[in-house]
């Protein structure tokens, strides 16, 4: 793997146990395991956003470190909040329409007290000292994007704008996709019958997983999956 560079950036990202069903699933969908060095570009179309950043649900969207911060240290961070995280059981999934692409969400809303949240929120809020701050591009490129007063205050406090109460569990398996009828019915069939057999099987949050972009527009690779508790 490349050493980490001043423009690399991170993520804690939710992956499924290497043994699954599900991450082999995924894996195959998206043509790349982002735990092998290899990266060749998918012959699937319409993946190739959700390739690069390999199948995962985000926790702590991607961020470069601050100054006097290492990989080490955010690492280590990533552990020590494994550690005092409780496995549990994951909500039942299936492939839904999110806005314009398709995403592996649960079947039913999560309510703010499940544990899947407060991971969630935890490792917005805990591993927030080793974000650097965006630049002023990225800071108004986000701020051109629709949002609510909220989410406003989200981005300038946390660096990005769906998180917290605005977070949604969701494993991305597709890019956006024009308005068309006929292709979006045909790519939604086939990814409930490609996931179907792995969603039947029970699934945990046993790990957190931290990925890197080893520099910009590269494929994310999953550097460590720390255990819960």
């Amino acid at each position: 793997m490349s050493a980490p560079t001043a423009v690399s950036r991170y993520a804690v990202y939710y992956a499924p146990p290497p043994s699954h069903a599900l991450w082999h699933a995924g894996c195959d969908w998206l043509q790349r395991d982002p735990a092998a060095d290899e990266a060749r570009h998918p012959t699937r179309v319409h993946v190739g956003e959700p390739w690069r950043y390999g199948f995962h649900a985000t926790l702590k969207a991607p961020l470069r470190l601050a100054p006097g911060c290492s990989e080490a240290g955010l690492c280590d961070a990533a552990a020590r909040l494994a550690q005092r995280t409780p496995r549990f059981v994951m909500p039942a999934l299936s492939v839904q329409w999110l806005a314009d692409f398709l995403a592996l969400q649960p079947q039913a809303p999560l309510p703010a007290t499940h544990p899947l949240r407060r991971l969630a929120d935890a490792c917005v809020t805990e591993l927030d000292a080793w974000r650097a701050e965006p630049s002023p591009d990225e800071l108004q490129r986000r701020l051109a994007t629709p949002m609510s007063a909220e989410q406003r205050v989200l981005l300038q406090r946390h660096g990005y704008p769906h998180v917290l109460g605005h977070w949604r569990f969701h494993m991305t398996l597709t890019d956006p996709l024009p308005p068309d009828a006929a292709l979006r019915a045909e790519l939604q069939q086939a990814a409930q019958q490609h996931f179907a057999a792995a969603l039947r099987q029970p699934l945990d949050c046993d790990t957190l997983s931290v990925f890197v972009e080893p520099a910009p527009g590269q494929p994310f690779r999953l550097l460590h999956r720390y255990p819960l508790a």
